[in-house]
C-alpha cells in the first residue's frame, strides 16, 4: 500500500460520517479527497493544511447541498477516466503524472463540472479557522461586527450610475 493511499484512507476515515451522509461511496470519497488535495495542496512553508485535511474534507462533504449531484457526476467522471487509463484502477491509485493527465483531460472535457469541484473546495477551505488566521483574518462571521474596508475609487461606478435605473417602476 502506497503512503499516499494510506494518508487518503486515514483522511477518509476521519470524515467518513460526513461522506456517507453526502451519499459518497468509499471509492467516491477517496476520489474526492484526492482531487481536493490536488486543487489546494498542503503548504509546509506557510503551515497551511490542504483541502484534503480531515476537518476541511468533512466540511466539503457536509456542504455539498445543491451541488451534490454535479459533484457526484464529476467524481464518477474522474473515476471513469481513471479506469480508461488503468482498467479497474481507482483515481487515487493512479501514479501522479497519470492522475495529472486525467485531471487535465477532465478539465477540458467537463469545464462546468471542474468549476463546481473547485467552487465547493474553495468555499469550504477559506472558512476553516486555521486558513482564516493564516491569511490575516479573524475566524468569525462577518456580521454583526463587520470588517473594515479601505475606501476605493467611487468614480468606477460612474458608468453604472450613467446607465440609469434597470428596473421597471411599479408606480
Amino acid at each position: 500500500m502506497s503512503d499516499r493511499k494510506t494518508v487518503i484512507d486515514i483522511r477518509i476515515q476521519a470524515g467518513a460520517s460526513a461522506a456517507a451522509d453526502a451519499g459518497l461511496t468509499n471509492s467516491l470519497s477517496r476520489t474526492l479527497a484526492c482531487i481536493v488535495g490536488m486543487i489546494i495542496p498542503a503548504s509546509q512553508t506557510a503551515q497551511l493544511p490542504g483541502a484534503d485535511d480531515p476537518h476541511i474534507l468533512g466540511d466539503i462533504a457536509r456542504s455539498l447541498g445543491r451541488d451534490r449531484d454535479r459533484v457526484l457526476q464529476a467524481l464518477a467522471c474522474l473515476e471513469a477516466m481513471a479506469g480508461e487509463q488503468q482498467p479497474g484502477g481507482l483515481f487515487d491509485e493512479l501514479p501522479s503524472e497519470v492522475r495529472d493527465a486525467v485531471v487535465m483531460r477532465f478539465r477540458e472535457a467537463q469545464p462546468a463540472l471542474a468549476t463546481v469541484l473547485a467552487d465547493v473546495t474553495v468555499r469550504c477551505y477559506y472558512r476553516d479557522d486555521r486558513v482564516m488566521r493564516a491569511i490575516g483574518m479573524q475566524p468569525r462571521a462577518p456580521f454583526p461586527e463587520g470588517f473594515a474596508l479601505e475606501q476605493g475609487d467611487w468614480s468606477l461606478l460612474d458608468p453604472v450610475r450613467a446607465r440609469g435605473p434597470i428596473w421597471r417602476d411599479p408606480g
